[in-house]
């Protein structure tokens, strides 16, 4: 990333500007990544600069820099198809969680735990040092996902790991959003949990899994996630 984008630098973190202040105006579900990675940052960025360049107001182009690329490919079919099988679509008002991604509709919200692309060493952040007991990290969560979440006080939230979930937990001991709103145990739907998911979908046996699966972890999980939305039906 450009040195001018920086905002912040303290020791490994440096944290970066990208367009990603855009907030759906009334998205029924909030997916939650952790940051925007290098990749994603310099898309959005020449999103962002076509829209500028074309006339198109300052509103649109930070919309336009935001949708670009957001869980494309392999990684939204999988998320797509786990939210379908614990019934998301029908706590949702959607024949499938894939509507949820159209973009000209915003069903779906996509933003990250912390809002700006961060990285430690140059590297994209993977959850260490813990944002939550790191300063500049903390206070990212605590102001721009703060605002996010008060901007969405009826969506329901959909963290992908554990520090996305953390940083939502944190929030909901400040009394910022319910519990109940915040949809935990959906394996990561990326290639590396491809067992797990497999597992989760019914896919695959438990016989056949691998040591490094726990599948009872998985079933509790689901099972919570499919009560939780049921008391969720009516939200759309």
């Amino acid at each position: 990333m450009a040195e001018a984008l920086q905002l912040h630098a303290e020791g490994s973190i440096s944290v970066c500007w990208a367009p990603f202040e855009h907030v759906a105006a009334d998205p029924r579900i909030v997916v939650l990544g952790i940051t925007p990675g290098r990749q994603q940052a310099e898309n959005a960025l020449a999103a962002f600069n076509r829209a500028l360049t074309s006339g198109e107001p300052l509103a649109v182009a930070l919309q336009r820099a935001k949708l670009t690329g957001a869980f494309s490919g392999p990684m939204r079919e999988k998320l797509v198809a786990m939210l379908d099988h614990v019934g998301a679509q029908r706590a949702l008002g959607v024949a499938t969680c894939a509507e949820l991604f159209d973009p000209s509709r915003e069903l779906a919200h996509l933003t990250s735990a912390l809002r700006y692309p961060v990285f430690t060493a140059g590297a994209n952040y993977n959850g260490a040092p813990d944002m939550l007991r790191t300063p500049v990290l903390r206070r990212m969560v605590e102001t721009h996902l703060s605002e996010e979440i008060r901007a969405l006080p009826n969506a329901l939230w959909l963290p992908l790991g554990s520090k996305p979930a953390a940083a939502l937990r944190h929030l909901a001991a400040a009394n910022l959003i319910d519990r109940s709103r915040i949809l935990e145990g959906l394996p990561h739907p990326s290639g590396a949990n491809g067992e797990r998911i497999a597992y989760f979908l019914g896919r695959k046996a438990r016989g056949a899994l691998s040591a490094k699966t726990q599948p009872a972890v998985i079933d509790a999980a689901r099972k919570h996630l499919i009560e939780q939305l049921a008391r969720f039906r009516n939200v759309a």
